[in-house]
């Protein structure tokens, strides 16, 4: 008996189901599919989407209660530093958790100051402005396509009217870089920058940048860290310089005719000067006059008053003046005792003691009042003359810039020409020509001691010899690298045979050992089937011939009647 005929038997149901057609069946299939799916999705509950992500302890807390009082169901998930909420009520939620100020992620900035409290002191308001400031500065910083998360710490010392207990500012920045991003140190120096200028009197050697492996980022100051800058700064004026003398010299000689290096000194050393130069005064009637202070006194033989009393009479009569030339007078002047005296003396006479000279140029005081005085036999003359002049003062500070060349020193190798399939040297104008665009192109300054070496010589292009086959590096490399591979095909063709191939031949003797047995086994039962379907007919047949038997005994009759019967259609047949 078959398992269809074994079902059918069991569950007479099925023998009405054959009956009905097959779009029925698939109709009824369908809905029955439709129906699984809706009460699937009836009892699965709304769809969660994400709240927030990527948030910490402090601020997960804070939304769970919240959202706890909004009687909002949640999820946690990603270890609790996400929450999901039914997606229909993920903007809802949102603009209600910022009206309460969640989440607080990241660092606190300037508002802060407005959850001001009455009554706070001074450091509690120093301090909320240390943390907002630090807050913004970390929200700057994140901006950055490469961190991920920052944090910035400032030391900030309480600000003192001594100088000498004043301290500088200092930072510490740690950053948390997105996975396979680095900063370059230009982006290093940029944070720096950044930190040191938004806060007074700080430096930019006193930020410190850190990672979120530990490593140091920006070098301590006084570690050599503008070697590598120093580097760069001497190789790119050596490259340069080469680049310009070879741009020159290839089109005469041809390319590759020409060989150039260049060696620069650089002074990376800082220096501060400052001068004061005082020279002597400038040339006789060129000096500028800064103050002169004259004091001139002239008296003559003063006479008593005499006359009517009256206006007239109270003025002291004239000084006489005798019969003499003007002229004269002014050449000769009198002395107190009203004889004449000469110029000799009245120059060594008329300067009082300290009293500088006069500039070329400038009338001395004495001269013109002499030179128009009338004194009499009683006469006395007097004059007294400072004058100050403008020092000529010069005040210069210079300050040098770092990295400035000091010498330069190139060396150019120009190859033979050749000429006709012979290699001939070039000719000596042409070599002085050679060395004058080099020390064009390289800026040549003979005060400066730079020096150029122009040679021509042959270039050899004979190598090296190379090595055998065998003993070149890169085909050794090749070798070794093939070896490597071929033992690996070895290794796993030893371990398919070792192992794979009997673990593979094993299961499938097994499968067909299996399959043998299963088919024993329906062989089996489709001969007890058969046995018992025997038997069944056995006790049938034994039934009806026990049944015959018990008619005969009771009815002879009718048996006899039927077996007449049997065999008149056996005769008509």
């Amino acid at each position: 008996m078959s398992r269809m005929a074994e079902l059918t038997a069991r569950f007479p149901a099925l023998q009405k189901l054959g009956t009905i057609s097959r779009s029925v069946q698939l109709g009824a299939l369908a809905a029955a599919i439709i129906l699984l799916a809706i009460v699937a999705l009836w009892f699965r509950g709304p769809d969660y989407k994400v709240l927030f992500s990527n948030l910490q302890d402090r601020d997960g807390g804070a939304i769970i209660s919240a959202l706890a009082q909004m009687n909002v169901p949640y999820q946690l998930t990603e270890n609790g530093t996400a929450i999901l909420v039914p997606a229909d009520r993920v903007h809802e939620t949102r603009l209600q958790l910022a009206q309460q100020g969640l989440p607080r992620s990241g660092e606190a900035g300037f508002e802060l100051i407005d959850q001001t409290r009455f009554g706070a002191s001074q450091f509690t308001e120093q301090v909320n402005f240390q943390r907002a400031l630090e807050g913004e500065l970390a929200s700057s910083i994140q901006a950055l396509n490469a961190v991920q998360h920052a944090r910035v710490h400032l030391a900030l010392p309480r600000e003192t009217l001594f100088v000498r207990d004043r301290q500088p500012p200092s930072a510490s920045v740690l950053l948390t870089l997105y996975p396979g991003r680095m900063l370059s140190e230009t982006q290093v120096a940029a944070i720096a920058w950044l930190v040191s200028s938004s806060v007074p009197n700080l430096a930019a050697d006193n930020v410190s940048v850190v990672d979120q492996n530990g490593r140091l980022l920006t070098a301590p100051a006084g570690s050599g860290s503008g070697d590598a800058t120093r580097r760069d700064l001497v190789s790119e004026i050596e490259t340069r310089t080469v680049q310009r003398i070879l741009t020159l010299l290839n089109p005469m000689v041809g390319s590759g005719n020409v060989r150039a290096q260049v060696s620069a000194d650089v002074d990376f050393s800082q220096r501060e000067q400052t001068s004061e130069v005082y020279r002597p005064n400038q040339l006789p009637g060129q000096a500028a006059v800064r103050s002169q202070q004259t004091s001139t006194a002239l008296q003559g033989g003063a006479q008593p008053a005499e006359g009517v009393p009256g206006a007239l009479t109270n003025q002291p009569p004239p000084t006489p003046v005798a019969p003499i030339n003007q002229a004269d007078l002014a050449e000769q002047p009198l002395g107190p005792d009203g004889e004449p005296i000469d110029g000799a003396l009245l120059e060594n006479a008329i300067p009082a003691p300290g009293v500088a000279e006069p500039a070329a140029g400038i009338a001395s005081p004495a001269a013109t009042l002499l030179s128009g005085a009338q004194l009499g036999p009683q006469g006395n003359a007097r004059n007294d003359a400072t004058i100050n002049y403008e020092v000529d003062r010069t005040i210069s500070h210079v300050k040098d810039p770092i990295g400035q060349l000091r010498r330069l020193s190139v060396a150019v190798v120009v190859n033979y020409r050749d000429v006709d399939g012979e290699p001939q040297p070039l000719p000596a104008e042409e070599l002085e020509k050679i060395d004058a665009l080099v020390k064009q192109a390289m800026g040549f300054t003979a005060e400066r001691g730079d020096s150029v070496s122009v040679v021509n010589s042959l270039f050899s292009d004979d190598g090296p010899a190379a090595p055998p086959f065998w003993e070149n590096p890169a085909y050794i490399d090749y070798a070794l690298q093939l070896l490597k591979y071929i033992l690996i095909i070895a290794a796993a063709i030893l371990l398919w045979r070792g192992l794979g191939r009997p673990i593979l031949d094993n299961m499938a003797e097994a499968k067909e050992r299996l399959e043998e047995e299963a088919q024993e086994l329906e062989e089996n039962r489709a001969a007890l089937e058969a046995a018992e379907r025997r038997a069944s007919e056995m006790t049938r047949y034994q039934e009806n011939l026990a049944t015959a038997r018990t008619l005969a005994t009771k009815d002879p009759r009718a048996v006899a009647m039927v077996l007449r019967s049997w065999m008149e259609k056996k005769n008509v047949n």
